[in-house]
């Protein structure tokens, strides 16, 4: 994803850029692309493309459609299509994506789901639990 010419012009054509030199602390809403090369500390939404540069540094969650990491993520990481952690890349925090690559050399803490849930919170039951199409006071 670094430096090809992705099939989705659109997103490409509007990169927004997050400098080496640069701290951006707050929300961001990227309705395009965004490259972080520098420090950022907050959110991140909506975003079609996010790449964390070698030298870039996110505190704090981000949503896109694919995301790739070759520096470094604090924080949870919700990716629609795939999420790809680069070799030095680090990640540390729940991700959720339905196509996961972790490269060696890369490192990765914490959670993981692979299911494409739609959004929709899942409850997992306990075995103490009825099955829902069991009343719970019948006695066997």
């Amino acid at each position: 994803m670094f430096g090809e010419k992705g099939g989705r012009g659109d997103a490409r054509e509007g990169m927004t850029l997050i400098s080496e030199d640069a701290f951006f602390h707050g929300t961001l809403v990227v309705k395009g692309s965004l490259r972080v090369e520098g420090a950022f500390e907050g959110d991140i939404s909506d975003a079609v493309d996010v790449e964390v540069g070698a030298k870039g540094r996110v505190i704090g969650n981000l949503a896109a459609e694919t995301v790739v990491v070759a520096g470094e993520v604090v924080g949870d990481i919700v990716a629609a299509r795939s999420l790809e952690i680069l070799p030095g890349g680090r990640v540390t925090g729940d991700i959720r994506a339905p196509k996961l690559k972790i490269d060696d050399g890369a490192f990765y803490e914490g959670a993981c789901s692979m299911g494409s849930d739609d959004g929709k919170a899942r409850r997992r039951r306990s075995r103490a639990e009825p099955e829902p199409s069991q009343p719970a006071d019948t006695v066997s």
